[in-house]
C-alpha cells in the first residue's frame, strides 16, 4: 500500500508541475516548482508544497496559484487514471528559509562560544 501511495504522489507531483509550467498562463504566478506532495489515504485530498524561485512576493504568488486550483484539478483529472481525482491545495514550502535561519542562529551561537574561549 505504501508503494502505491508513493507512486501516486509522484505521478500527481509531476503532472501538477507540468500543468503549472506549461498550461497556466498567469504571469503573476512566476516560476514555480513543486517540492513535495502529500496525499490523503483515500486520495481525495492533496497538499502540494511549492516554492517560487526569484520571487520577492511568494505569498502573493501562492494566492494566485490557489485561485487556479480548480483548473489544475480538472487538468489533472484528464492526465491521471485514478478513481477519485484529489482536490488540490497549494502551500508555501518554507524549509529552505527555516534551514537558513537555523544556520544563522547556529553561527551566532558558535561565534559567542568562540569569543568566550578567548
Amino acid at each position: 500500500m505504501a508503494d502505491r501511495t508513493e507512486r501516486i504522489k509522484s505521478i500527481i507531483g509531476k503532472n501538477i508541475s507540468d500543468i503549472i509550467q506549461f498550461e497556466l498562463r498567469n504571469p503573476k504566478i512566476g516560476f514555480c516548482t513543486v517540492k513535495e506532495v502529500w496525499v490523503s489515504q483515500d486520495f481525495s485530498y492533496a497538499r502540494v508544497y511549492v516554492t517560487f524561485l526569484g520571487s520577492k512576493y511568494p505569498k502573493q504568488n501562492l494566492e494566485e496559484l490557489n485561485k487556479c486550483k480548480g483548473y489544475v484539478r480538472s487538468s489533472l483529472a484528464k492526465k491521471i487514471d485514478i478513481r477519485k481525482t484529489p482536490s488540490v491545495e497549494f502551500f508555501l514550502d518554507e524549509t529552505e528559509e527555516k534551514a537558513s535561519h537555523l544556520d544563522e542562529v547556529l553561527k551566532k551561537e558558535q561565534a559567542k562560544l568562540d569569543s568566550m574561549k578567548k
